[in-house]
């Protein structure tokens, strides 16, 4: 299985392009984006790239393989305006003999996990910055965002290939991996 994430393009359509090529040339299952979608929210500043239309055209492209969760800034009307299904909360989709739960971070992630099993993998976004971390027998991953990257990061993105996670930079840099 070849996964490819992206978290909080906050309809910022700046990397899409890079996204779309990677996409296109990557041979990958699904792509899974971990929420905030279209809507740049109050504590961001408006992009010159903020275009909400191309944002949409993009990912209703890949709805037959597209495997989205409902972020903080994404509303109602979001979910009725788009053309695929916008998973609530936190889901799990499990994956090379592995529990997985995806979610976009703002209720489930590495300081509030309690009610997810002792041994899962959860994957999510919402801070905008990368990392894999553990926690007893938890395993953390925040693919960064795409958009609106925090803490000096450049935009980044994550794959799954062979038991691997790698977040990448759009630069092509190693951020962080592990193998599971």
């Amino acid at each position: 299985m070849k996964l490819l994430f992206i978290s909080d393009i906050h309809g910022i359509k700046t990397n899409l392009p890079f996204i779309e090529q990677l996409w296109a040339k990557g041979n990958f299952d699904y792509l899974i984006v971990l929420g905030d979608l279209y809507y740049i929210g109050p504590r961001n500043q408006m992009k010159e790239d903020y275009d909400i239309s191309y944002v949409q055209s993009f990912l209703n492209s890949k709805k037959e393989k597209l495997i989205c969760m409902r972020g903080n800034c994404d509303s109602n009307v979001d979910v009725e305006v788009s053309d695929f299904l916008i998973h609530p909360g936190i889901e799990r989709f499990p994956f090379d003999g592995k529990d997985v739960y995806f979610t976009h971070g703002d209720l489930y992630h590495f300081n509030a996990c309690d009610k997810l099993p002792d041994s899962c993998i959860l994957i999510y976004g919402h801070e905008h910055v990368p990392y894999i971390k553990e926690k007893g027998n938890r395993l953390f991953l925040n693919p960064g965002s795409i958009s609106l990257p925090r803490s000096n990061f450049f935009p980044t993105y994550m794959i799954y290939e062979n038991h691997m996670f790698t977040i990448y930079d759009i630069h092509g840099k190693i951020v962080d991996q592990r193998k599971i």
